[in-house]
């Protein structure tokens, strides 16, 4: 096949995870890639293995600073504006293109890209996470009183509701205009049939077995892991508050490795270990290398985000032999198999907290639950299998199966 491919993503799972693919397809179909100057092109860099890379600029606009704030709503929806026109070009070019099928990523303004409107060819949108008015994360906090006050008049504002309401009809068009949604869980499939009335196919992820493995040499250091990017969403918050819920003879340390680090909430997350008497220990960019030593390194791997559609983590734990403990909701529950990769519990800091210390004070039941993980791994969750479904979906779309 001529496959396009269009992203805007920055570092992170959904970066990594187009990596992956790109990097398989290139082995039996020629890819040209299509992205943005906003994406995030050296992280998992895949442009050593493609026949074009065409970067678009974009820029967004300026905004304005107090007292104009409030006008920068304006500014938003106006770079939406922009970002049309732009993905009406590139578009036009993909329908020039001679291509099979476009296989589409997120967008980082719009999640899904509005180019889905306007291409003539079979297209594909994987779903990295459920988007849409309806799909919204409230979390509280305490840096955060000032935006309290600012929700208020945020209600009352017709700038505001004027770009949520483009950002939304563009999103409408864009997922009518797609040939084929694929998720990569059963909950993000569900939250956009449930915003959209649109039926998405499943094609899970996958994890590289050979970056995370068990290490033989590697000894248990006492502490516990959990990896994400330091932003509310990922829950550390309450996996510090869950091990203080933990004797402190008995309390483990805890190891956070981040790839993005939002800074009001790694000093909120750092004074809460305080208060609790957790020891914290923050680990920010690094390499795969050195996060598989981690994780051979560590007791378990304890993961707690709020409504994860999916999360690459508990995989990566699980290949590299230790048991994962996790929030039971959103896609981590696909992952994780209770009692017998580890456990899942609900989001509940008491319940969570005698989770870690039942499978502290069991280490061969930890051990037990490690080897299943590595053998769940193995057999469920490689990238060769992702790609195989995937490609399965892309030939299907460009007529080619038959």
């Amino acid at each position: 096949m001529r496959i396009a491919i269009f992203h805007n993503l920055p570092s992170g799972g959904a970066k990594r995870s187009l990596y992956e693919w790109t990097c398989r397809l290139a082995n039996d179909h020629e890819i040209d890639v299509y992205s943005l100057q906003t994406a995030d092109h050296t992280f998992c860099d895949i442009r050593p293995f493609v026949s074009q890379y065409k970067v678009y600029e974009f820029a967004s606009r300026s905004l304005f600073k107090s007292p104009f704030g409030r006008l920068n709503q304006l500014q938003r929806w106006r770079e939406l504006d922009d970002l049309e026109r732009l993905n009406r070009r590139i578009a036009r070019q993909i329908n020039l293109g001679g291509y099979d099928v476009l296989f589409a990523n997120t967008c980082k303004f719009t999640f899904i890209p509005s180019l889905l409107q306007h291409v003539r060819i079979p297209s594909v949108y994987y779903l990295h996470e459920p988007f849409g008015p309806g799909f919204v994360r409230k979390i509280d906090r305490p840096y955060n009183a000032k935006k309290r006050w600012r929700g208020k008049l945020d209600s009352l504002d017709p700038l505001i509701w004027l770009y949520r309401h483009r950002l939304a009809s563009i999103q409408a068009r864009s997922v009518r205009g797609t040939t084929r949604l694929l998720a990569n869980s059963h909950f993000t499939g569900e939250c956009i049939q449930t915003e959209f009335g649109v039926d998405a196919g499943i094609c899970p992820l996958g994890v590289d077995l050979n970056g995370f493995r068990p290490m033989d040499s590697a000894e248990h250091n006492g502490y516990i892991i959990s990896v994400g990017e330091m932003s509310p969403r990922k829950g550390f918050d309450f996996v510090v508050e869950s091990l203080g819920n933990i004797p402190a003879n008995q309390r483990p340390a805890l190891k956070l490795v981040c790839n993005v680090v939002n800074e009001d909430e790694l000093e909120y997350v750092r004074e809460l270990a305080e208060q609790h008497g957790v020891k914290l220990d923050v680990l920010v960019g690094l390499g795969v290398d050195s996060i598989r030593r981690l994780y051979n390194r560590a007791r378990l791997c304890v993961y707690a985000p709020i409504m994860e559609p999916f999360g690459l983590v508990p995989l990566e734990a699980m290949a590299c032999g230790i048991p994962v403990i996790g929030v039971r909701e959103g896609g981590v529950q696909e992952s994780v198999i209770h009692e017998q990769t580890g456990l899942l519990v609900e989001r509940d800091s008491q319940r969570f907290g005698t989770a870690i210390q039942y499978m502290l004070s069991n280490p061969d039941l930890a051990m037990s639950y490690g080897r299943n993980g590595r053998e769940h791994v193995i057999k469920n969750w490689t990238w060769e299998r992702s790609v195989s479904i995937l490609g399965f979906h892309l030939a299907e779309c460009a007529g080619l199966n038959g």
